[in-house]
Parts: C-alpha cells; sequence; structure tokens
C-alpha cells in the first residue's frame, strides 16, 4: 500500500471516529432543548438525570443508544430520534451490578413501540441471564398508537418476562411521571413500587373514561397518584416528595438484597453489640394486654442502630413488614401493630404481610415475626370480602417459606390469628415468648362465658361469678408458661434477652436447608 494510501484511510477513520462522536453528542443532548425544558417545567429530571442520581458515579454503560424505530405512517418515518424513547444499560449501586431502563418522556412522550420494547426485552433478557436486579424508571405515556398492534405486542413481552424474572432477581418499579392502561401491569408484576408525589400517576382508565362511564369526576393524582396508591389501594410500596429522595431510597432497598435468588443477602460489619440487652423494652410495652403501644418502637429498639425500611408503610397499617439488620445479617421482620386497630388481621394487613413474606423467602431473607394479635377482624364486610381466602394468603406463605423463621410472643397470641403468625405448628423452626405473653383459642372474657356459661347463668351474682371464671380460666390455661409447658415455644425469655435471642438463634439457622416437594407450582388462595 502506497503512503498516499494510508494517509486516506488514516484521514478516512478519523473521519468516521468524529462521526460517530457527534452522533453520540447528539444522543445524550437528546431531541431538543424545549423539549427538556418542557420537562423541567414539570417538576420532573430528564431520563440520564434520573440513571446518574440512581448509578454510582461513572459506571452507567448504555447499550441501544443507536436505536431507531423503522415504522412509517403517520408521519413516523420523518422522525426516527435515537434511543426510541427509553435508555437502557447497566452500572453499579454501591459497587454491585445493577441494570436500569428508563422512558425518556422527551421523545414521543416515552411512549412504547416495537423498537423501543425490543430495547426493554434485551435488557429485562440481560438482568436474568447476568443474576443481577432490575430497576425501571417509568415515565410514559403507554402505547405507541401510531404503532397500533405492533405496540401492544411489545407489551405482551415485558410481562412475559416480569413473570419470568419473578423471584429470581429483584425488580423494582419506579413510577416518576405517568403510566397508564396495560402499562400498569409490569409495575405490578415486580417486587417494590416507588412513586413520587403529583408527578406519578398509575391507573388502567383515566379520569376522562371514569367520567364518562361512572359520572365521578376525579383528577389524575386523585385516581391513581403516589398516595392514593400508597395508603388506599396498597399498589404502591413507597411514596416520597421529589425524585432525589425517591432514587436515594431504591439505593438503599438495593443494599438490603441479594442480587438474584441464588445468593444471600448482603451483610455488612456493625458496632452495635450483639449481646446488647434492651432494658427499654419493658416500659416500651405495657403488660396489660388492652394498653396499646407503637410496634415500631420496639423493632427499633432490637435491630442494628434502630435502622430499618418499612415496606408499606401507610397501608394496612395494623401490620408492619420491614426489612432491617441484627448483627449485619438482613432480616425481615413481621409485626402486629397494636397501636392500630388493637394489631388485628384483617384483609389487608393478611395480602401485605402474605406478599411481603413470600419476596423474603424468595430472596433468602429470614423472617422474624413479632406477635401481639387479639384474632382476626370479626365483621360483615370482612366476611363478605373473603377474610377467609385473604387469610389463607398469609398462612400458605409462612407454610411453604423455607428460609429460616422465628417467632416471638410479646402479648396476646388468639386463635387462629396466632397459628397463622408464624406458629410452631406451621413450621417456625423457633418460638419463643415474654413473660407477659398469652397464648390462648381466644380471651379470657370470651372463653369464660363460653366454657361456664351455666354456671354464671345460674348464679345469684353472676357478674361476680364471670369474674371468678375469668380468673379461673387465666390461672389454668393463659398462664405464660402453659404453651413451653406443651413444647409449643422453645422458651420464655425475658424482653431484654430478646436481641441477642434472634441473633444467636439466627446464625444457628444459617446453614438451615429445606427442600419443598417436587411439584411445578403450589396453587396458593388468590
Amino acid at each position: 500500500m502506497t503512503e498516499q494510501a494510508v494517509t486516506e484511510q488514516a484521514a478516512d477513520a478519523r473521519g468516521r471516529v468524529l462521526e460517530l462522536r457527534a452522533i453520540r453528542e447528539e444522543v445524550l443532548r437528546g431531541p431538543s432543548e424545549k423539549a427538556t425544558q418542557a420537562q423541567r417545567a414539570k417538576g420532573k429530571l430528564t431520563a440520564r438525570e434520573r440513571i446518574a442520581l440512581l448509578l454510582d458515579e461513572g459506571s452507567f454503560r448504555e447499550i441501544g443508544a443507536l436505536r431507531r424505530h423503522r415504522a412509517t405512517g403517520f408521519g413516523l418515518e420523518e422522525k426516527r430520534p435515537y434511543t426510541d424513547g427509553v435508555i437502557t444499560g447497566w452500572g453499579t449501586v454501591h459497587g454491585r451490578q445493577v441494570f436500569v431502563y428508563a422512558h425518556d418522556f422527551r421523545v414521543f412522550g416515552g411512549a412504547l413501540g416495537e423498537a423501543h420494547a425490543a430495547k426493554i426485552h434485551k435488557i429485562m433478557d440481560m438482568a436474568i441471564t447476568a443474576g443481577a436486579p432490575l430497576v425501571s424508571l417509568n415515565d410514559g405515556a403507554g402505547a405507541r398508537i401510531q404503532e397500533g398492534v405492533a405496540a401492544l405486542a411489545g407489551y405482551g413481552g415485558i410481562f412475559q418476562r416480569n413473570t419470568k424474572a419473578s423471584g429470581v432477581i429483584p425488580q423494582i418499579s419506579v413510577m416518576l411521571g405517568p403510566c397508564a392502561g396495560g402499562a400498569a401491569y409490569s409495575p405490578a408484576l415486580t417486587d417494590f413500587v416507588f412513586m413520587v408525589r403529583e408527578t406519578a400517576q398509575m391507573f388502567i382508565t383515566g379520569p376522562d373514561v371514569v367520567q364518562a362511564v361512572t359520572g365521578a369526576q376525579v383528577t389524575h393524582n386523585g385516581l391513581g397518584g403516589a398516595d392514593v396508591h400508597a395508603e388506599t389501594s396498597g399498589v404502591a410500596h413507597f411514596a416520597y416528595d421529589d425524585e432525589e429522595s425517591c432514587l436515594e431510597e431504591v439505593r438503599y432497598l438495593l443494599s438490603l438484597l441479594p442480587a438474584n435468588n441464588r445468593e444471600n443477602p448482603p451483610a455488612v460489619a456493625t458496632e452495635d453489640p450483639a449481646d446488647r440487652r434492651c432494658e427499654s423494652l419493658l416500659d416500651l410495652v405495657p403488660a396489660d394486654g388492652n394498653r396499646p403501644y407503637d410496634m415500631r418502637s420496639v423493632i427499633e429498639e432490637l435491630v442494628d442502630d434502630g435502622e430499618l425500611l418499612e415496606v408499606h408503610e401507610r397501608w394496612a397499617v395494623n401490620i408492619i413488614c420491614a426489612l432491617a439488620r441484627l448483627d449485619g445479617q438482613v432480616v425481615g421482620v413481621i409485626a402486629n401493630q397494636p397501636q392500630s386497630m388493637a394489631g388485628v388481621l384483617d384483609i389487608a394487613a393478611s395480602e401485605k404481610a402474605a406478599r411481603f413474606v413470600q419476596m423474603c423467602d424468595a430472596f433468602n431473607i429470614p423472617l422474624v415475626t413479632l406477635l401481639d394479635v387479639p384474632g382476626f377482624l370479626p365483621g360483615v364486610d370482612q366476611e363478605h370480602g373473603g377474610i377467609i381466602r385473604h387469610g389463607a394468603k398469609l398462612l400458605y406463605a409462612y407454610c411453604n417459606a423455607t428460609v429460616p423463621r422465628i417467632s416471638v410472643v410479646l402479648r396476646k397470641a388468639y386463635g387462629g390469628a396466632y397459628i397463622v403468625m408464624d406458629s410452631q405448628s406451621v413450621g417456625a423452626d423457633l418460638t419463643f415468648a415474654w413473660p407477659t405473653n398469652e397464648i390462648a383459642v381466644m380471651g379470657a372474657e370470651g372463653a369464660a362465658n363460653v366454657v361456664f356459661r351455666r354456671q354464671i347463668a345460674s348464679a345469684e351474682d353472676p357478674e361476680a361469678m364471670r369474674s371468678r371464671m375469668v380468673k379461673e380460666y387465666k390461672a389454668e390455661l393463659m398462664h405464660p408458661y402453659y404453651a413451653a409447658e406443651r413444647g409449643l415455644v422453645e422458651d420464655v425469655i425475658e424482653p431484654a434477652e430478646t436481641r441477642e435471642v434472634l441473633i444467636r438463634s439466627l446464625a444457628m439457622l444459617r446453614t438451615k436447608h429445606a427442600d419443598l416437594p417436587a411439584r411445578k407450582h403450589g396453587n396458593p388462595p388468590q
């Protein structure tokens, strides 16, 4: 090759590199400054800014940046922006690999078309193959209507992959804008849903359709805003005021989860002593079973440094589900909340706890259950709403769980609710009780009215007889050591010892191995 030919080839190669750099700059700029300003005017960050907040600095590796749609008609052939409205790739969170896709509302309103869907399918497949968490940053206007049924088929591919990844890798949906129609089902299939107030909404049919069909007038946020889904529907696990705090909490959640179902959650060193006594528990929990208290304060006293991440904090508040650490090891805590409805189990609480137990079991997170439950909530609405069916979901979840399971009875543990809340009879590995425990079929007053009905009715002073029979029933069947004497709890422990007992028990159970019967899958109550 002549010297001139070599020079021409080098010049051509350099030109190609310059061309590539120009295209990359165009990709990073996005469609236009006007579109970016419109996004900011809504109080929203751009897709790339969101990814930068989520991932460790400089760790993002994008794929599919040069992808463009091939659709024609309705003017689409004249508008073919790079990325096709979704940014996909991987990076790290606290040094651990995470896959991500983020809708870019500046491009076609983040609407999903064929090429857009193919990019999401690709990154989901990569996350499953690599065995790493998948985070979706959702801000899209649904299916791209101009592409017709091809866009709908794209959603089907996403749903199928959500289901395939379920229980295999953690899936987190972050709602940062609108998500309407069939698109809302993808977040519903994932493990956790985060929402930002005012800017994020989720619904199947929007306010206009609702008004046309029912006559009811409702705003977008009133129908499917963050507070609605965090407090009323239970669709959202977390709600925040701004994107920055929301994405920071996503990072914190990822620090508590394993990369996949074949790994254990990451352990960290802690300066909180394993043998720290919790003397304040004697003051936090009243011995009188009718007096309320805040169970969250109990959990904070037990776990490392008082830190926990409560899931569904504002929905079904009569039960607490939280991720925390004991001696640096991640645990899932399920606890009745006597401060709300006396801590009874109802339909919503059963569903909330069942879903949490299943998530923890899928990702090798040991379960700690704190009981103070007077029973299931009585009422026509509960019975007609299917409390039997919904309560069975929690029972099924516990019975099916193979992770280490420890339960502690603080005060009341009555009837079927006691059995459902991971009692020894449904497979808890270890069960403990405080000396204030009352484990029984029902409360002493109700039991006395049934067992001693005739004696009370025939007595000269029925009230005095009832009081006497209540005391007799408590003395015979509800004293703190009745369950321990019959082997239904391993030990009665001092409240101050609870942290140490839990940590030592979990350390012993760390090598637990349990196999479920061979089957395609179970058929849990729905």
